[in-house]
This record gives C-alpha cells, structure tokens and sequence, in this order.
C-alpha cells in the first residue's frame, strides 16, 4: 500500500501483538505489516499471516515453522525459523516502525538489532531497558534510532513531557494499581494462587506481566526503564497506588505544577500512539467519564510489603550486570509460581537470592549481560536440583 507506514511486528501472537493489530485492522490503508514473528502460536500466527500477508514470518520453533511454512505455502509468504529469522524481522529492510513485543529477555537482543537499524521502536516488553538500558540508549544516538514507549505508563509520561524543559522535572510518579492482591493481608500471600494472580483486577495481559503486577515487580522494572528513557535519577522517580488505573503516570515540575496522563485502561490507546505519533487519531472508545467514575484515589505505596520494587531499585543502583540478574531471577521465579512449584511470597526471595550470589561486573557489552542472564538461570536451576 503505498504511503503506509510499514510495520514488523515481534510477539505478534501474545497480548500486546494481537492488540497492535486491532489497531492496525481499526485504521485500514494507514498500515502495513511487512514481517511477524512468534515463539510457536501455530494458529494464530497462521491466521494473522492470512489476513495481513507480510512478506515475512519468524517462528522461534522449528517444528512449529514447519507447520507454519506447511499452511502458508504458496501464498509468497516467506517462512523462516530460528532465533536468527526473528532478528531479520527486527531489522527488515522496509520496515518503518519495529513493535517490540516480545516477552521477557527473550526480546533483548530484537529490540539491540532494531536500534542498531535506525528503526523507530515501539518498545512494548521491560526488558530490553532494564537489562541493557545504558547500551540501548547509546545505541540509538549513534544510529538515530527513536525509542517510542508502549507501556501505559511510559507513554503518559512521553506525553507529560512533550514540550517541556527538562530541567524543570522534579520527579516522575508511576501509578499502579496494586494487581490481584492489593487487598489481601499480608500474611495471607502464601496461599494465594497462581489462577488468583492471573486474573488482574483491571488489565489484560499476559501470564508474566499478570504474576509481575501482583508482585508489584512491573513497578520495578518499570521505574528502570524510565531512568533510561527519559534520562532520570533514581530519586527522581516514584510510585503511588491508584485503583481506578485512568491516570496513568504523573510529572511533577519544579515550580508546583503536575501534569497528569488520563485515559481508559486499554493498551490498544498507547499502542494507537505510538504508532501514529506524531499525529493523534480517532478512536471508537470513549475517553473516562470522570464525572461517572465520581472519584480518582492515590494511596502510598508500601515497599516494604512489595519487596520486589525494593529489589528493582537495589538493582538499578548497583547497575552494571545487576539488572540482568534481577530480570533473569524474576522470569524463573514467576514461571515456578505459574507451575505450582514455588508459593508465591518465594518469588521475591529467590530473586533477592539471587542478587546476593552475583558478584558484580560493569555490563559493559551485550554479550556480558546476556551471560549474567544465563549465569543466574544456571545458579537458580542448580539452587533448585535435590
């Protein structure tokens, strides 16, 4: 189509993948899908390659590329597999926009390959930042790559921040809803269950960012992530809880003013942003109707009962390898809890384990912070051998 914007879509087959093609599908001839890739949703990605006829499909899984190539055979839809075929997507050629969806560390070295392109990135999963923040970043001034942010959070603030003198924030606040568990006590935490922390009380995501916002770790990462894209301090950053889950995030300026980020809790509105920025486009959704809601609150926000964002925040102070290690020991974490292996208070204790047993480097490369990542799910798979 020509004068569309064109797009490669990494993780098209989870949540934030699937939301990001309903907005493509709800603004017909604006886009166009050049490359998909998935881990190995045969169907999905079948249905999705039919319906948008990229010119290339990434699967992970090479059985499931075959079933895949098998289904899309002469449609002139190429179908690759491998690790290597979902960097090619990252990096296409024709690609305008890379949307970087892609869950946990999985999707670091995509999104490496996406800036080194120049690519303007819609960056939708924590990790890449969190993990490798000061390399992404470094990265993009040299290639001129623009990093374009999904999460609601980091895309209320984008928006706070437009126009603004940088030098007069005073502080960023992300706000968070305090996930399944945010009114049970305490002590109650351990029984809880891994279906109870999957169904979040006003999100729809998946498993991991599900379990990682009842853990309140998603607030960690989250306060990372902004370090890097917004170029703060750590004590410039804060969180308060907000039910409602309408006010996204908040800036606050030197002079006492605030600015504030409002809109329904749909991901398909930041991802529509991200997008068609710099241009703001219609919507069928109505915005909040703040008179309906009646109310919006902000409550503290209890560290001490949520010790994962005191992890994030140990971690992003240490830096160098550090944040690898805190994002490796969460991703096992939680998928012990989702397997009923572990209870859920366990997760916070086997990252902090974790952290202590790392001996510190400076992070310096990719390639040292992906073997920080491997070194922590090496020690935790042996921590976890009888």
């Amino acid at each position: 189509m020509a004068g569309s914007t064109r797009i490669a879509l990494l993780g098209a087959t989870g949540s934030i993948g699937r939301q990001t093609l309903d907005v493509i599908e709800a603004l017909p001839g604006l886009f166009q899908v050049v490359a998909l890739s998935c881990e190995r949703s045969v169907e999905t990605v079948i249905s999705q390659a039919k319906r948008h006829r990229p010119q290339l499909v990434a699967v992970s899984d090479p059985a499931a590329a075959n079933a895949v190539a098998s289904a899309l055979a002469g449609t002139g839809i190429t179908v690759e597999s491998g690790s290597d075929a979902v960097i090619e997507c990252a990096r296409h050629p024709d690609a305008d926009i890379v949307v970087a969806a892609i869950a946990g560390v999985a999707g670091l070295r995509p999104v490496w390959e996406a800036v080194r392109a120049g690519k303007r990135v819609a960056l939708a999963n924590k990790e890449p930042l969190v993990v490798a923040g000061h390399l992404i970043v470094a990265e993009a001034e040299r290639s001129g790559a623009h990093l374009m942010p999904v999460d609601s959070e980091h895309s209320a603030i984008f928006q706070s921040l437009l126009g603004q003198d940088r030098e007069a924030v005073l502080r960023v606040i992300l706000t968070a809803s305090g996930g399944a568990f945010r009114d049970v006590p305490e002590d109650e935490l351990d029984r809880v269950t891994p279906a109870q922390a999957l169904a979040h009380p006003t999100w729809k995501m998946g498993p991991k960012v599900t379990v990682d916002s009842a853990t309140l770790m998603n607030k960690g990462l989250e306060l990372i992530e902004a370090r890097w894209l917004f170029g703060l301090e750590q004590h410039q950053l804060d969180i308060v809880l907000h039910r409602e889950s309408i006010v996204h995030s908040l800036v606050q300026f030197v002079d006492g003013s605030v600015i504030a980020h409002m809109a329904q809790p749909d991901m398909r509105i930041p991802i529509q942003y991200a997008l068609t920025f710099p241009r703001r486009l219609a919507r069928v959704e109505p915005p909040p109707d703040l008179a309906a809601l009646g109310a919006l609150r902000f409550e503290p926000f209890d560290q001490e009962r949520w010790p994962c964002v005191r992890l994030a925040r140990e971690a992003m102070a240490r830096g160098g390898t550090a944040p690898a290690v805190l994002a490796a020991a969460d991703e096992v974490a939680v998928a012990r809890f989702v397997a009923g292996r572990i209870p859920f208070a366990r997760i916070a204790k086997l990252i902090e384990e974790a952290l202590a047993a790392h001996r510190p480097a400076p992070g310096d490369s990719l390639e040292a912070l992906l073997e920080a990542d491997r070194d922590t799910r090496r020690h935790l798979e042996e921590q976890s051998t009888p």
